[in-house]
């Protein structure tokens, strides 16, 4: 009996022995970090996890996995929370996602967290993690997705570097990276390529078995997933609106030289020029009559817009339309070929920049104006407008409307 405790004892020491070999193993090869191994019924992806970068949306994912989550629901606290869900959502040369535990992919962990970004985090290559969510900035929750392909789309920043409007919930999609595989992508290919149903559903469960967090190096162990987010998770809209902020403030300067070249380009045209603090530039290319509108009127407005580059994007005057063949015979049998009619105050249905130059504006004056990007569309595209784009506009107050 004695012998056969004996020989048990040491079975068991020799397969602890060999599974700290193997993990120890494992993390040798790793820089250090905090990582992810994911386990699935088609095998097995290591991910690294970008916890300095996007600290809020790592935690979530880590007290999550480890079941530690401070927001989970009492029946669910002590549990790995991903472990056993299915892949809901299989789309090849695309993505595969998971991380709901009711796999209809409507379901969530009991609460909601607003989206992390950072710009140099993106969807820029195959096996990229990111958040999934209902659209909008705090939708954000259990859900995770890992990338096939590069999709840029999925960015919440444009292809020069700017931050998109998120905060629309739909038109908009800004998903947000925490994560990048190191091993696996031929697990993550395997997944995408199982037959799918209705709903992009995989046919045969493929399981996410369980996620098991690895910490290697000082940082990484000092990594506090529950701290970390209750006390950085209610600074998110704060460290969000510091983004647009920041470049709000780079597109003003940027706006400057853009000004300054619309001045010298224009600057046969006469040296009525007005600056506004806005960052609106005029000049008047034609004296009115004198006769300023009231707020109370309304007034017919005939313009041109164009693009920086000089391209006609816009216009009410049929003229400038057949020249910069952009004319259209169904739009102009519809009258879209006429001055428009608007209120002459600060309620008037138009992008600020144009608002500000038309009330300064009398009855009869003409005048090309500059309207920096962020007087006019924004980051939002609007037709044949990019996104970010200066504009520059051909204005005349025809009369007051009767």
């Amino acid at each position: 009996m004695k012998g056969l405790f004996t020989k048990m004892t040491m079975l068991v020491a020799i397969i602890a022995t060999t599974f700290i070999s193997c993990t120890s193993a494992q993390d040798s090869k790793l820089e250090n970090g905090l990582y992810a191994e994911i386990k699935t019924s088609k095998g097995t992806m290591l991910a690294k996890l970008f916890y300095k970068e996007v600290p809020v949306t790592v935690a979530n994912f880590v007290a999550l996995a480890e079941g530690t989550h401070p927001k989970l629901a009492d029946s669910l606290k002590g549990k790995p929370y991903y472990n056993g869900v299915i892949f809901h959502r299989v789309m090849d040369k695309f993505m595969i996602q998971t991380g709901d535990q009711t796999g209809t992919g409507r379901g969530n962990p009991g609460f909601r967290f607003m989206s992390e970004f950072d710009v140099n985090l993106l969807h820029d290559k195959p096996g990229v993690l990111s958040m999934a969510n209902s659209g909008g900035l705090g939708t954000n929750g259990s859900q995770f997705f890992i990338t096939e392909v590069p999709y840029p789309s999925l960015d919440a920043f444009d292809a020069n570097g700017n931050i998109k409007p998120c905060e629309q919930p739909r038109g908009v999609s800004c998903h947000s990276v925490f994560g990048q595989l190191v091993e696996g992508i031929n697990i993550q290919d395997s997944i995408s390529n199982v037959k799918v149903g209705m709903g992009n559903k995989p046919e045969e469960d493929v399981i996410l078995q369980e996620v098991n967090i690895i910490r290697k190096g000082k940082d990484a162990k000092a990594f506090d997933a529950v701290k970390v987010f209750e006390e950085l998770e209610p600074k998110l809209a704060e460290r969000h609106q510091s983004i647009i902020d920041k470049q709000l403030e780079e597109k003003k300067e940027q706006a400057k030289l853009s000004a300054k070249e619309f001045k010298e380009k224009n600057k046969d045209l006469g040296d009525d020029f007005y600056e506004s603090p806005t960052g609106m530039v005029m000049i008047t290319t034609k004296k009115g009559s004198g006769v300023t509108p009231k707020s109370t009127d309304r007034v017919n407005i005939s313009c041109a817009g164009y693009l920086e580059n000089g391209k006609l994007f816009y216009t009410n005057i049929k003229e400038v339309a057949q020249e910069g063949e952009i004319y259209n015979e169904v739009a102009d049998h519809r009258g879209a070929y006429k001055p428009f009619a608007s209120v002459y105050n600060t309620s008037a249905q138009l992008v600020p920049g144009f608002k500000e130059a038309v009330l300064r504006m009398e009855v009869g004056e003409k005048a090309r104006v500059f309207i920096p990007s962020f007087l006019g569309y924004g980051s939002r595209p609007n037709g044949p407008i990019p996104p970010n784009s200066n504009l520059i506009f051909d204005l005349e107050i025809v009369d007051i409307a009767e």
